[in-house]
């Protein structure tokens, strides 16, 4: 197998436990309020969902591929889609604002991650920079 097809199977392979995390903890996350002058503010889906850019993002970079990036959000977003479609006495993520803002936001954030992993340049690992040398002047 090519080295680079090599990164790509494994960044695959751990974005999907990555991801049911991210899933796992941005539902637990997302309802998260902090009360400001009387109005309560919810943090928790920001924080959630930038949990999820960052593990995206790393995902991508490690591996040197966007797949990893594309596989981690489609599995967070059809794990807090399960979740989020269980009975009414079961549900983690409510129809509301903030449980619409967390699972919409999974795409919204994925489709952002995929344009900024596909920008990054990966050179030779290890390979330093060839400048040219300071004048003297």
């Amino acid at each position: 197998m090519k080295r680079g097809a090599a990164g790509t199977v494994r960044g695959i392979a751990a974005a999907v436990p990555a991801a049911l995390f991210v899933a796992a903890a941005g539902t637990a996350l997302h309802r998260q309020t902090v009360p400001l002058a009387g109005v309560e503010v919810a943090w928790g889906v920001a924080a959630a969902l930038l949990l999820l850019a960052s593990v995206q993002l790393w995902l991508g970079a490690w591996a040197r591929s966007i797949a990893p990036t594309a596989v981690a959000g489609v599995v967070s977003y059809a794990a807090v889609g399960v979740v989020s479609s269980a009975g009414p006495a079961k549900q983690l993520v409510l129809g509301d604002a903030v449980g619409n803002v967390w699972v919409f936001g999974i795409g919204a954030v994925t489709m952002i991650m995929l344009v900024v992993v596909s920008r990054l340049r990966f050179g030779k690992p290890g390979a330093a920079v060839v400048a040219e040398p300071l004048s003297r002047r």
